[in-house]
């Protein structure tokens, strides 16, 4: 019998955690799936937009534990797109930020399969935009780093480096391991001082923050007890925010008394 499934792997950014932040075209990739391969997402509220009888298949990271490798995903991602016809790879974020969407739309190619890429709503921007931080400002910040914390060999970038140097406004992934060093990055160029957030759990009903300052902040991160999944904003821009503005500003005068 002559096999009529035409394969195709949407690749589809789930964004940030909230379900609302969705793009319409994504739900649409959704409702037209056969397949899900989904990674952790911040709201599995999100798989609920794909037919009842699509297939679900988990293949992302929690706690790191790690259901496939990478070229294992890549490989499901062929079989069950030349088996059942569409395939919707979801990935949380921006599937082409720190997500390693391009090595899986890459490999689907070198098969000939049909491929589309929706974007989704970086956590980059819209997770400090969620405690009010602009990440850019006129007269306070012209530009952002977002920069990866963690490489594929564990190490913190070399990147971090460079960006404590800037007067740029940095955003740290996946980055809460690596605080320490980060902060020390930025001691050595003389920034004790410069303003810091980190918002876990970002645009979710979990979402949480801790503000202070370079030199405060793994203090602070104890006191409140702020672990990952969590994004780290360091930068005159985030004692801009009309959210965190009394809260940096009680800070500070704590500071003054201390």
């Amino acid at each position: 019998m002559l096999n009529t499934v035409k394969p195709k792997v949407t690749l589809v950014g789930a964004g940030p955690g909230d379900p609302d932040l969705l793009t319409l075209k994504a739900v649409k990739a959704l409702a037209e799936a056969n397949v899900v391969l989904y990674d952790a997402l911040a709201n599995d509220e999100i798989l609920d937009y794909a037919p009842e009888n699509a297939i679900r298949i988990f293949v992302g990271k929690r706690k790191g534990n790690h259901s496939y490798t990478q070229d294992q995903i890549n490989q499901l991602i062929v079989d069950n797109a030349l088996t059942y016809g569409n395939v919707v790879r979801l990935k949380g974020g921006d599937p082409f930020v720190f997500g390693r969407g391009s090595e899986e739309i890459e490999f689907a190619e070198s098969f000939g399969i049909e491929t589309v890429v929706i974007p989704g709503i970086s956590s980059v921007v819209a997770v400090p935009a969620s405690q009010g931080i602009s990440i850019t400002k006129r007269r306070v910040s012209e530009s952002f780093w977002a920069i990866t914390g963690t490489t594929s060999n564990r190490e913190l970038s070399a990147d971090v480096a460079l960006a404590a140097q800037s007067s740029a406004t940095v955003v740290i992934l996946m980055g809460m391991h690596k605080l320490k060093e980060i902060v020390e990055l930025f001691q050595q160029e003389n920034k004790g001082n410069l303003p810091v957030a980190i918002i876990q759990n970002g645009t979710t009903a979990e979402e949480k923050a801790g503000v202070g300052t370079v030199d405060s902040i793994v203090e602070i991160v104890k006191q409140q007890s702020l672990s990952s999944p969590a994004i780290i904003v360091l930068g005159e821009v985030v004692k801009e925010s009309h959210k965190l503005k009394v809260f940096y500003e009680e800070f500070l005068s704590n500071e003054i008394v201390q």
